[in-house]
């Protein structure tokens, strides 16, 4: 598991708290008031780094332990150990929590169709003309298959993928393409950019990133064109902090960055650079761009989530294939 402490919140520093934070147990809240909050320097995380620069977190009665993880099967494993009240990452891994009996449930959502597949502009070229076939003949011209390299197999980005190979081209991705796993976005783009892959699914700020650099491989298709309201990141909330004032307040300062980053792009764009590292001018266009769609009602994203899990059961990252009801709590955010 790897687990990082992060930065202290704006308001602990404030009060002068001890440099040294106690580990955060899951349901604990009530003992010492802290609200051990897991998250991923990823894009879709955006909300949780704005209620940190902004200072939002200020306004939850409880200190807020923010714990960066460098994947979500770590937060995984660090969830069924009692150290995460809430935990904001991908859909696929809140699910495994929730399939493994552990008490929680997603109360909002972070982003929606955040991803894109990118193939060759050679490739494209070839669906221009042969459309799906395009596989084929690209096969037959360079004595390979298509090369796809993206997250490993159950990720957001490769459910994504298989899903519009699979049920809207109608082939098996197995059959047209060799799909390479590969593990983290800053990878996926030296993959492009050396040539390695022909094509990838992956999120900001890749896309962007590859247009203004104009590499060879572009966006061919959005999330909102493959799988309307395809889900990506989550917030999940564990059962004992979902019914406190506390999952209210947290989520009230969710909704608040999900507006500031609608309505204050370039500040947005200097608090990704500082909490990410993309440069401020990629970041703000990346985020006035066509996946940048950050929302916090969980509704947003049913459609999507019905879909992963049947993925996610088929692939047997879970054993039972969840149903809306037992993924989702809407209840917190109806509270709003």
């Amino acid at each position: 598991m790897t687990l990082e402490p992060t930065r202290i919140s704006r308001r602990r520093y404030l009060e002068g708290a001890g440099a040294t934070a106690a580990v955060g147990i899951a349901g604990c809240l009530g003992s010492d008031d802290e609200l051990t909050v897991a998250y991923m320097p990823i894009f879709p995380d955006l909300q949780y780094f704005v209620m940190e620069a902004e200072g939002y977190f200020a306004d939850v009665d409880a200190e807020i332990d923010g714990r960066e993880f460098t994947d979500g099967p770590a937060i995984v494993q660090a969830y069924g150990g009692g150290e995460v009240d809430i935990a904001m990452f991908g859909i696929v891994p809140a699910m495994i929590v929730i399939d493994r009996g552990l008490p929680a449930k997603v109360a909002a959502t972070n982003i929606k169709e955040p991803m894109a597949v990118m193939v060759h502009e050679e490739f494209q070229a070839l669906w221009a003309d042969h459309g799906v076939d395009a596989f084929d003949v690209w096969e037959e011209e360079h004595g390979r298959k298509f090369r796809f390299g993206t997250f490993p197999q159950g990720s957001v980005p490769d459910v994504l993928l298989r899903y519009w190979l699979q049920d809207v081209e109608g082939v098996a991705p197995e059959e047209v393409a060799d799909v390479v796993e590969i593990g983290g976005a800053n990878a996926v783009w030296q993959a492009i950019a050396s040539g390695e892959v022909d094509g990838t699914s992956i999120m900001e700020p890749v896309p962007t990133r590859a247009e203004r650099e104009g590499t060879a491989i572009q966006s061919f298709r959005t999330a909102a064109e493959i799988m309307p309201g395809q889900p990506a990141a989550v917030t999940l909330v564990s059962d004992a902090v979902r019914d406190t004032d506390v999952a209210t307040q947290f989520l009230e300062q969710h909704v608040r960055a999900t507006e500031f980053i609608g309505n204050e792009p370039e500040a947005t764009a200097a608090i990704v650079e500082d909490a990410i590292g993309l440069p401020e001018e990629q970041a703000l266009a990346a985020l006035q761009g066509p996946l940048s769609n950050f929302v916090s009602d969980p509704r947003e994203i049913e459609n999507g989530t019905e879909i992963f899990a049947q993925f996610a059961h088929e692939n047997g990252q879970i054993d039972e294939q969840l149903s809306l009801e037992q993924i989702f709590d809407y209840s917190v955010y109806d509270d709003l």
